[in-house]
Order: C-alpha cells, then sequence, then structure tokens
C-alpha cells in the first residue's frame, strides 16, 4: 500500500496515527508468539479488510462521550454516580486495603512512576499533598476501586488521572468507565483543571479505547518507556482538554 495514501487515509477518518500504530504494534506482537512470518502478516491484513468492509455494512453504534456540563455548585467529594459512589481517601482506614489492590498484576501499574518506571512507594504518595486519592464504593460502601489526580499542579491546572478495580470480581462490569467519567468530572469542574493526562502501555488496547471514549486523544508515543517482566514496553500519552 502507498504510504502517503495510507496516511491519508488515516487523517480523513480521525483516527490519530499514533493510535493506529499502537494497535498495529500490538498485533505484530502477538503474531510474534504464535510464531508469524511476513506472509502470515499480509494475510492477516487481508481478513481485517474483509472483516471492516462487512463491517461497515452493517449499522454502526456511535461511542457514548461522558456529559461534562459547566455547574453553577462545583462538585465536591462523596461524588454520587448510577450505582457507585467516590468518596475521600483516608489514609488511616484504608491503606491497608490500598496495599492488597496493589499486590495483582492488574493493580501493580496503578502506582508505576510514568517517569522512573519504578513503583511510587505507597505512604510517599499518600503523604505528598500533590496526590489526591478517592475510594470507589457502591452504594451500600462496599470499597471496590481507587480513583487518583498524581502530580496535581494547581498553578498549571493539571494533573495525572489513575484508575483501578481493585476487586477482581467488579472489573469488566463498567465501573471504571464510570468512576472515570465522575472523577473527570470532578477535575474539571470542582479542581479546575484544564489538562487531565495519563499514560497507559501501547499493548492495552481495551484501556485505550475506554480512554478515548472518554474524550482523551493520544499525544505521542514514548518508545520501550518501561522494561517489565524481562521486555521492553511502548507508552502512550493521552490527554483530555476542557474546551
Amino acid at each position: 500500500m502507498d504510504p502517503e495514501r495510507a496516511d491519508g487515509d488515516s487523517a480523513r477518518s480521525g483516527i490519530p496515527g499514533a493510535t493506529i500504530e499502537a494497535i498495529a504494534r500490538s498485533l505484530v506482537k502477538e503474531g510474534q508468539k504464535y510464531g508469524f512470518h511476513q506472509v502470515d502478516y499480509l494475510r492477516l491484513v487481508s481478513h481485517l479488510l474483509d472483516l471492516s468492509a462487512r463491517d461497515e455494512k452493517s449499522e454502526s453504534i456511535p461511542v457514548e462521550r461522558p456529559d461534562l456540563p459547566s455547574l453553577a455548585t462545583p462538585p465536591r467529594m462523596p461524588l454520587e454516580g448510577e450505582g457507585i459512589r467516590i468518596r475521600a481517601f483516608d489514609a488511616a482506614g484504608d491503606r491497608a486495603l490500598f496495599a492488597r489492590w496493589l499486590e495483582d498484576a492488574h493493580g501493580r501499574f496503578f502506582l508505576l512512576s510514568s517517569i522512573t518506571a519504578k513503583t511510587l512507594d505507597i505512604d510517599q504518595v499518600l503523604r505528598s499533598d500533590q496526590n489526591l486519592l478517592g475510594v470507589i464504593t457502591l452504594p451500600d460502601a462496599t470499597p471496590i476501586g481507587l480513583m487518583a489526580f498524581l502530580d496535581l499542579d494547581r498553578w498549571q491546572r493539571k494533573a495525572e488521572l489513575r484508575k483501578l478495580v481493585g476487586e477482581q470480581q467488579y472489573r469488566g462490569r463498567g465501573f471504571a468507565r464510570q468512576a472515570t467519567t465522575l472523577w473527570i468530572h470532578y477535575g474539571l469542574h470542582g479542581l479546575g483543571l484544564r489538562k487531565i493526562y495519563l499514560n497507559t502501555l501501547q499493548t492495552n488496547i481495551r484501556n485505550i479505547r475506554l480512554n478515548e471514549a472518554l474524550g482523551f486523544h493520544v499525544e505521542g508515543i514514548l518508545r520501550k518507556e518501561f522494561y517489565l517482566d524481562g521486555e521492553h514496553h511502548d507508552v502512550l500519552r493521552m490527554a483530555l482538554f476542557k474546551e
């Protein structure tokens, strides 16, 4: 395929080139696990084109984006959503729960430094006034996860967003999306942030898609940013701006 044509098609589609490259890298990485050769990737592209042509003929479902209106009264914690709440983090009562959630493979990324690729110290995170945490709970007050703004810069009005559904049985059920929507709303209208950014592994397509649906856009790719489990990983930097 002509590269210039491919770039033009990407621009017309509205999908950022960095996002397409991230997905392509993920496919190549998965293909390597199965012993793919170049001819196998060509066959894969052929199947992708066939499948996408079929999907375009069917009615597409638009992506719902969160409604984040400006409010006369800024939101304050606890934040109320449909089926969930986000309350303020209590260092004395919630630290042990926080530490337990960080132990599994899913939770260990919550405190992974985007600068050093090392795990941040939990107590230093809790002591710093540049970090703000909230606990995601069910209506009956059962805690299931965490939301956070790290490196909160009140002068520049920006912060890094982190999210974690710590209880495994509640993952994949829409709670992360609901909580993130509430947290974004709180950041923009309660804290007055102008920019909310995040970092995600380029192989985590599900998380990238969720972030895009919430209004985040890819700012760039950090090549081989993290060295984890014996291999380097590219990281996507994504951001949402208050217009």
